[in-house]
């Protein structure tokens, strides 16, 4: 059966610097539920848990230093609505020398976690520039994160893979994209969704990744996922909204992939 949307895992509030939305609050959040009919809203503002040391280099210092355990914890509790859940979690990145911003206590204290390794806008954080400048560079380190980040012993049942593929990888140009993706198809792609699918690993469907500048980048984002799902993976969906205006294309855009994909409530990840 057509599964048929209602849930969003990745949204931030003004609590993430990039947000710069103040109305953009729990409440806000749970309003969006209730508006659209959803069952399931997540709370994933950007987090560097400071039990972790951070890497010195890039951006990430300056972005992530304020935004700690105590900061995030500042919007609990969550408020509360009959027939939504409201989940807490947080996104983090994986650093270009594999650390991952966030400790086994602080996993164990929220809901969920998403983990992100195509920060690729992130030069010397994420990535290094010299990858970040070509396809290659980019594919490779993409495939490599991937394989380390899947060889860590994490609570898989609460962890999701946010946006790993997208306008964070290609900087927003569909060809340079259509040819990362090109270029990360293959049998080590191929077994490494083959891993994620045994781990219980969520992959995210972003659909602020989903504005395609042509009709070439939408047939190799859909291909890539559904070589994920053809591997067994399971899905979950996620605007990554800042601002309430920001989550007026979601359903529309999770709609058109979860039927592109075919998807039904088998493929679904769920926390």
């Amino acid at each position: 059966m057509r599964y048929i949307i209602d849930h969003d895992l990745h949204i931030h509030s003004f609590g993430s610097m990039c947000s710069k939305a103040p109305e953009q609050t729990p409440a806000r959040i749970v309003q969006y539920a209730v508006d659209e009919g959803f069952t399931t809203v997540g709370l994933s503002d950007h987090f560097w848990d400071e039990l972790v040391p951070m890497p010195r280099g890039g951006w990430g210092p300056d972005f992530y230093t304020s935004q700690n355990w105590p900061h995030i914890c500042a919007q609990l509790p969550l408020p509360t609505r009959e027939g939504i859940r409201f989940l807490f979690g947080a996104e983090v990145d994986m650093t270009l020398d594999g650390t991952v911003g966030v400790s086994e206590e602080r996993l164990a204290q929220m809901d969920y976690c998403l983990i992100s390794i195509s920060h690729f806008h992130c030069t010397d954080f994420t990535i290094r520039a010299e990858d970040a400048a070509t396809a290659e560079g980019k594919a490779r380190v993409l495939l490599d994160k991937l394989e380390e980040l899947l060889s860590r012993p994490l609570p898989w049942h609460k962890i999701g893979l946010a946006h790993l593929v997208g306008q964070k990888v290609s900087g927003g140009d569909p060809d340079f994209h259509c040819e990362v993706l090109r270029l990360v198809q293959g049998e080590r792609l191929t077994g490494l969704f083959k891993k994620a699918a045994k781990l219980g690993v969520g992959i995210e469907l972003n659909t602020a990744t989903f504005s395609f500048g042509n009709d070439a980048e939408r047939e190799a984002v859909t291909a890539f996922y559904a070589h994920a799902k053809a591997c067994g993976c399971k899905f979950f969906f996620g605007s990554d909204a800042h601002a309430p205006f920001q989550w007026e294309h979601h359903k529309e855009r999770a709609q058109a992939m979860a039927d592109a994909l075919e998807l039904t409530e088998e493929d679904i990840f769920r926390l």
